[in-house]
């Protein structure tokens, strides 16, 4: 068994079409599969169905491939580990955030420490997440929705108050705080299911017993500053949210039944090798984090108290 029929085999596994596993490995279709042949000769076992062209996974492909993903996942892990010993190691974080409002600053401020460090930045579903820490297509996830698996880490940051924010002249101008089953009768701008932030309210307004009545519902969290203050709905807003110049003179009133809030943290994988520039990141997001949960409060209560003055 050779290690290149290894990766054959994953290619194949994965589209489950002989020529195009092919054209993606850049080799002749007769030679992959003369080499996927001499593997399950080598195995002595079938692992896959026959369809003309395309080619399923069996019961025991399946159970092979869990076991290659392990060994070349090991031997990727062990190259990094090697090139960091080494003094070679990749500059480069990958990065995916589900709440982009804090990346500018945030990158900003590492990069001021770090400037060599190259950052890439992606935008998936919690299960994509996942699958891409796992993979180690990317090496830290921030999320406001715990991240979970065997190999999975998940490291709370911080925790943030959830706001209300309201049209210039609304009713709630004149209130600080109020209770959530109150709002009953109002409509909302939202965003749309799906998104952690619209999974969060709408369980909360569940909690106060009702279900929000949403007058529009997007998937750009920019927008939902300028909808308020054009009279189409209040609308849930994060505390980190508020440095946004889009609420920057909308009335801001705090949540006082249920308790709403969110905790944001970072995932990654516990299988992978964490670079000394990974690593270094790791401990400056404790930090930066820490000290923009101090900002947030003084910035929450400036916000509703310079309404009274």
């Amino acid at each position: 068994m050779e290690l290149l029929q290894l990766y054959y085999f994953k290619k194949v596994a994965e589209l489950e079409h002989m020529t195009h596993a092919a054209e993606a490995l850049n080799i002749a279709q007769p030679s992959l599969s003369k080499a996927i042949s001499r593997l399950e000769e080598d195995i002595g076992v079938k692992l896959f169905e026959r369809f003309n062209r395309q080619i399923k996974l069996n019961s025991n492909g399946k159970m092979f491939l869990k076991r290659v993903d392990a060994v070349l996942h090991e031997l990727q892990e062990a190259r990094r580990e090697l090139n960091a010993a080494n003094e070679e190691a990749d500059n480069s974080l990958k990065l995916s955030v589900t709440i982009p409002r804090v990346l500018p600053d945030l990158i900003s401020n590492f990069l001021q420490k770090q400037p060599a460090v190259h950052f890439k930045q992606y935008v998936h579903s919690v299960s994509t997440m996942t699958d891409k820490l796992r993979s180690g297509d990317l090496d830290f996830c921030i999320s406001s929705v715990p991240l979970e698996g065997e190999d999975i880490e998940w490291k709370p940051l911080i925790t943030e108050e959830i706001l209300l924010i309201a049209p210039p002249g609304h009713w709630l101008e004149t209130k600080h705080t109020v209770a959530l089953a109150e709002l009953r009768e109002e409509a909302f701008v939202s965003m749309n299911e799906g998104h952690g932030i619209r999974s969060l309210t709408d369980k909360y307004c569940q909690l106060a017993g009702f279900q929000p009545h949403i007058a529009f519902e997007g998937d750009e969290p920019g927008v939902i500053g300028d909808l308020v203050r054009n009279g189409l709905g209040i609308a849930f807003i994060p505390a980190v949210s508020l440095t946004g110049s889009k609420v920057e003179h909308l009335p801001v009133v705090r949540i006082k039944e249920p308790v709403c809030q969110r905790t944001i943290g970072v995932a990654w994988s516990s299988r992978r090798f964490l670079s000394p520039i990974a690593k270094q990141f790791q401990h400056f997001l404790s930090s930066y984090f820490h000290e923009l949960e101090g900002k947030l409060h003084a910035i929450t209560a400036w916000r509703i108290e310079d309404r009274s003055k």
